[in-house]
């Protein structure tokens, strides 16, 4: 075989393995769409209340979406602004959420479902986010328009979260649900 047509048959080989793997991954974030549908789809079975946003590459179901008739009309969370939240932070690998498959929370009862060390006191406090281009994607997507006392759960796909980068102890392309609770909003800063 020539240097010309060894040359060539390299190029082919990357170009169909580039291919093959942009396929996998595209199947990939397929499957997880299905998770979120039948995890959406089960919880919307279970609260009658519950409403389902879809914003960009997110989906937001707001739990028990009864507030407005204790709380009045509250003003949504818009682009620069903060929420002071908390949260727990699943990866998505059905249809279900749990404690075996929580990474993030700073909920100290849900750290304890999950049998998580609970020395680091300063962990469990509520965080205050700022809705900017510093969020991934889903989370950008997602949090706009939540408002003050919410309950929500925002879920994507793993092209919306880290994409191919692993992030602490969330693999490569994960699926996320992010469980909300928003304590206040502040749209001033």
């Amino acid at each position: 075989m020539s240097k010309k047509s060894f040359l060539l048959a390299g190029i082919l080989a990357l170009a169909v393995a580039a291919a093959c793997t942009k396929l996998s991954v595209k199947t990939t974030y397929e499957k997880q769409a299905s998770f979120i549908e039948g995890f959406v789809s089960t919880e919307m079975k279970k609260d009658p209340y519950a409403t389902l946003t879809r914003n960009g590459g997110a989906y937001r179901l707001t739990l028990h979406d009864t507030l407005y008739r204790v709380y009045g009309q509250r003003e949504p969370l818009r682009q620069g602004g903060t929420a002071v939240v908390w949260y727990a932070c699943y990866t998505l690998t059905g249809s279900t959420i749990s404690a075996s498959n929580l990474v993030a929370t700073n909920v100290r009862i849900l750290a304890n479902q999950a049998n998580w060390d609970l020395s680091d006191t300063l962990r469990y406090k509520p965080d205050t986010l700022r809705l900017d281009n510093k969020l991934i994607r889903g989370l950008q997507d997602g949090l706009q328009g939540v408002q003050q006392y919410d309950q929500c759960i925002i879920l994507f796909t793993g092209e919306f979260g880290f994409g191919n980068s692993e992030m602490g102890t969330i693999p490569a392309r994960s699926a996320l649900a992010y469980e909300f609770w928003i304590e206040s909003i502040d749209n001033e800063n």
